[in-house]
């Protein structure tokens, strides 16, 4: 079945000396991987560049159910980045979510608001042209609202532990061990009152970048099945020192 939707390149992988399995995230079915033959030459439609990580892609699909890999008809770029490719800071930024959502949406089906949040996102990145060293941070906080465990605020007290099994606040820590201290837990709650457009209101240091990624990606791995280490995670923990 020939389908054509809005999609976000998550991963490439080189197969051979043309063909490339590509990873997407697309609106109308979700997780696909693909596979497509990459042209020697410049003449032909398809374009390597077109494939890198959190690129936004019109594409045409040949969706066959029950086949692991589908077959990429056509693609163009949909939203062409004017800053992302040439500043190493955003660059750094996209490569790492590139990758935090390949494992966070891995079993994802069709969702389009998260389609909507992502490249809305991605959108403001490039067009963002200063204090966006809090914007990873937002956006796996909030992405957790469009995948099911973004946490409860409405109890939020000072002091309060948080429980990350249960995405709540409580005023006691629980029996298990997968918890926030109360100052963690601020970090946390400081965290959800940010969005893109007043985190640069809020001031944290390279340590509670580093501290809240951390707890952000152990958040994720309790709620997201064979979650695992990132590889970009080193570079994004260097970025902002």
């Amino acid at each position: 079945m020939l389908t054509k939707t809005r999609a976000i390149v998550l991963r490439n992988i080189k197969l051979g000396e043309q063909k490339m399995i590509v990873d997407l995230l697309t609106e109308t079915d979700g997780r696909l991987s693909v596979v497509t033959v990459i042209p020697k030459t410049q003449k032909g439609k398809l374009k390597k560049q077109y494939f890198q990580p959190m690129s936004i892609l019109d594409v045409e699909l040949d969706i066959r159910p029950h086949t692991d890999l589908q077959r990429l008809r056509d693609a163009r770029i949909a939203t062409p980045y004017s800053s992302i490719p040439f500043n190493p800071y955003k660059l750094s930024i996209t490569l790492f979510l590139a990758e935090f959502i390949y494992y966070a949406t891995r079993d994802e089906q069709q969702n389009a608001p998260l389609f909507a949040y992502i490249e809305r996102s991605m959108q403001w990145l490039d067009g963002c042209t200063q204090s966006f060293s809090n914007f990873h941070l937002v956006f796996m906080m909030r992405l957790s609202r469009f995948i099911g465990f973004y946490p409860n605020t409405e109890d939020y007290s000072e002091g309060d532990f948080f429980d990350m099994r249960a995405a709540t606040f409580t005023p006691h820590a629980p029996v298990h061990p997968d918890f926030l201290s109360p100052v963690d837990a601020a970090r946390i709650g400081t965290l959800m009152r940010m969005n893109y457009d007043t985190m640069h209101l809020f001031r944290m240091n390279h340590t509670d970048r580093n501290r809240i990624i951390d707890v952000l990606i152990d958040y994720y791995r309790l709620h997201v099945a064979g979650f695992p280490e990132l590889k970009s995670l080193p570079v994004m923990k260097e970025l902002w020192a």
